[in-house]
């Protein structure tokens, strides 16, 4: 059985990371390398990676959780997850396409209406939704320990 170990990412990662990122075609944007965590295999070749991405307005998300389709439904996601949410204290944002709210309910995520957003996730479904929804896709906003 192949195995896979998390560590955090090296300036040589970036363009594994870049790489990722594209193949599962996500948000592009936001790729400090010095955010992220990575799953690498037996070679210490990136397999996965994901991030706790800041924003102005003090905010922060979940966010660019991507695994190599070889090493999908393994657990490589979700360790990931579990790993960068046991290192963040506070609430958690994300973005994700409207079929994923099952996987990330399993984490304590729940979707959100507008009106619970940090203005920075308002601004976004504000600006994206119609181009989203042009390419043929809703995504939806999610957040988890969020202040009452």
């Amino acid at each position: 059985m192949h195995r896979y170990t998390l560590r955090p990412a090296r300036a040589v990662d970036s363009p594994a990371i870049h790489a990722l990122i594209k193949e599962a075609d996500i948000n592009p944007t936001g790729l400090d390398w010095q955010r992220f965590l990575l799953a690498v295999d037996e070679q210490d070749t990136p397999i996965g990676c994901g991030q706790i991405k800041p924003h102005r307005d003090g905010s922060q998300e979940l966010a660019s959780i991507a695994v190599t389709a070889g090493w999908q439904r393994r657990g490589v996601a979700r360790a990931l997850i579990e790993h960068l949410m046991a290192q963040h204290t506070g609430p958690l944002y994300l973005m994700c396409d409207n079929e994923l709210p099952p996987f990330y309910e399993r984490f304590g995520f729940r979707i959100l209406g507008m009106d619970e957003m940090p203005r920075y996730f308002r601004r976004m479904m504000k600006l994206m939704t119609p181009s989203f929804r042009l390419l043929g896709f809703e995504v939806v906003v999610m957040g988890k320990d969020l202040p009452v």
